[in-house]
């Protein structure tokens, strides 16, 4: 029989098969929020927001293709979302004690203790009504990656989405040659025109540079609304419909 690790080797080259989304791919979730297909709550990723295998760059706006593991049988349950480069390692996931998350000193606490593994610091840390959300830096100062704390339990890891699989330093495919072809200022004009191409009237933040595309906030009335992601080698615009409602933000 397989080991634990050899199945887990097997699912990432499956996942890393299956190829980044296309351009227009995401689905408006901030563009209209009540017909969003995406659960009443986030849950830890080692439920029902797990990458299943098999499904296509067309299908990442459906959130029923995220279910529970990569596959019948592959991985035990706490092995089922310990996606990235040090999946096997498990350095990609932290299980929380089970205590709830409520405020955003915790979830820099969270974050923390996720960070030290990856010899990174926490930056930026937001709350949204679903789920709270971190920027990880390099000692440097760097932007790193993009991490979520499950406000259930405390469970941290890499976002999914665009800091997964589009992240060329912490993602699914590290070390990935992508050509940064736009810049800062074409993300955002890019992220705009997605916008306005569904009809919001949501205006595009500064876009923040990680290894392999932009994130920045979608603002109404010069408020954060929501995020979008921009990937730096396609242009592809991937909308971050899991967080919900923007509560508060904590710097550095």
């Amino acid at each position: 029989m397989p080991s634990t690790s050899s199945r887990a080797a097997a699912a990432l080259v499956a996942l890393a098969l299956a190829g980044t989304p296309a351009a227009g791919c995401a689905a408006g979730g901030n563009t209209s929020r009540g017909a969003s297909p995406r659960p009443a709550a986030v849950t830890s990723p080692s439920g029902s927001d797990c990458w299943r295998a098999g499904t296509s760059g067309d299908d990442w706006d459906d959130w029923d293709s995220w279910g529970p593991g990569m596959g019948p049988g592959m991985m035990g349950p706490d092995e089922a979302c310990s996606w990235g480069p040090g999946m096997m390692g498990g350095h990609y996931w932290q299980r929380g004690d089970g205590t709830p998350v409520t405020t955003l000193d915790q979830a820099r606490q969270r974050a923390d203790a996720f960070a030290d593994r990856l010899d990174l610091r926490v930056g930026e840390v937001m709350q949204f009504s679903k789920n709270f959300y971190a920027e990880l830096e390099t000692p440097g100062g760097e932007l790193a990656t993009e991490i979520l704390v499950d406000p259930a339990d405390g469970d941290t890891g890499i976002e999914y989405g665009p800091a997964m699989m589009w992240n060329t330093g912490y993602g699914m495919h590290v070390g990935g040659q992508t050509r940064t072809r736009i810049s800062p200022d074409q993300a955002q004009d890019r992220a705009l025109k997605w916008l306005r191409d569904r009809g919001s009237d949501l205006a595009a933040g500064e876009a923040e540079a990680f290894p392999g595309y932009y994130t920045l906030h979608t603002l109404r009335d010069g408020k954060i609304d929501g995020m979008l992601s921009v990937n730096a080698s396609t242009g592809a615009v991937w909308d971050h419909t899991w967080h919900g409602t923007y509560i508060a933000t904590s710097e550095h």
